[in-house]
């Protein structure tokens, strides 16, 4: 016997309205569309531009608002400075140690909160106490003072854990990745326990497969979030050789602006704060740029239609 393929109406009303022909309106809205979707990336691409033409310019014409979108008088002097000194390879070990750290502990919190939350309150009975107790949590902090005594009270200052376990748990993910669960057919992880599953397999095998393009998208909000974060450094660590990469550039400017020794200036001539900071900026920025294409795939929706026929 001959299985039926099931077709959604979904896609049957896609098939039917790609064969007929678009009418005036239609082009024109995907004109408009398109035009909008252009503009929109010329406003975010060309600061980022501004921005490593700067860093490759030479001071004077930095220092006189010339650079556009090209560098004018090319050279490398802003990088050679901030590359060549040895702290900021440490620096940034610092950040990678805290971003594989700090997300491997995010996204574990977060996967383990986020399912049973996701449960109704006859299957999970504090779910509602816990939801509460969450949503205070992010509307309401203890505040920059009670949270550095804490860190400083268990002995964490000058170590990666200060920078990681104040924001262990991400609330506003835990809400992200519990409404997702939430729209997974209930089917699925009923037909896994008929089968013998628990609910440890059920999470593991059936709800983080599906759910890939939640956890791309938080696990991108996490990386950036322990990447771009300098605050933390400047609260919790007193040695600079323990500064993440980011309070170390931002700590940087500070001391290129106060250089008051000769021989140092020297050094410095050839570059000034405009080429330095826009080197800085673009220097954080790679990490980021690189991580981004390998999640981007996942940043699509449908995973879940079709898996399941109700």
């Amino acid at each position: 016997m001959k299985s039926k393929i099931v077709r959604s109406p979904f896609a049957i009303a896609w098939e039917r309205s790609s064969r007929k022909p678009k009418s005036f309106g239609s082009r024109f809205a995907d004109v408009c569309i398109w035009a909008v979707i252009l503009l929109m990336t010329i406003l975010c691409v060309l600061p980022l531009l501004n921005m490593v033409s700067i860093s490759f310019s030479d001071r004077v014409a930095a220092q006189a608002n010339e650079v556009g979108l090209l560098p004018v008088n090319f050279n490398v002097n802003a990088y050679a400075v901030l590359l060549g000194d040895a702290q900021f390879w440490r620096s940034f070990l610092v950040s990678v140690e805290r971003v594989v750290l700090g997300t491997a502990l995010n996204m574990g919190l977060t996967i383990l909160m986020a399912y049973p939350l996701s449960k109704h309150k006859r299957e999970f009975g504090a779910r509602n106490i816990y939801m509460n107790l969450l949503i205070f949590a992010m509307l309401f902090s203890g505040g920059m003072i009670p949270t550095f005594l804490v860190v400083k009270n268990l002995g964490l200052l000058d170590t990666i854990w200060a920078l990681i376990l104040p924001g262990a748990v991400p609330i506003f993910n835990v809400i992200l990745l519990m409404n997702f669960f939430k729209s997974i057919p209930s089917s699925l992880e009923e037909a896994a326990i008929m089968d013998g599953a628990t609910k440890l397999n059920v999470l593991l095998k059936v709800y983080l497969p599906i759910s890939l393009p939640a956890l791309a998208t938080i696990s991108l909000f996490a990386i950036v979030g322990h990447w771009n974060d300098y605050f933390s450094g400047l609260l919790y660590i007193n040695k600079a050789a323990n500064y993440p990469l980011q309070t170390y550039i931002q700590q940087l400017n500070i001391d290129v602006t106060k250089i008051t020794d000769v021989s140092q200036l020297k050094a410095v001539a050839s570059i000034s704060n405009q080429t330095l900071n826009a080197a800085k900026i673009v220097v954080s920025t790679i990490p980021v740029l690189l991580i981004y294409p390998f999640l981007q795939k996942y940043f699509t929706s449908g995973l879940v239609i079709g898996s399941v026929k109700e």
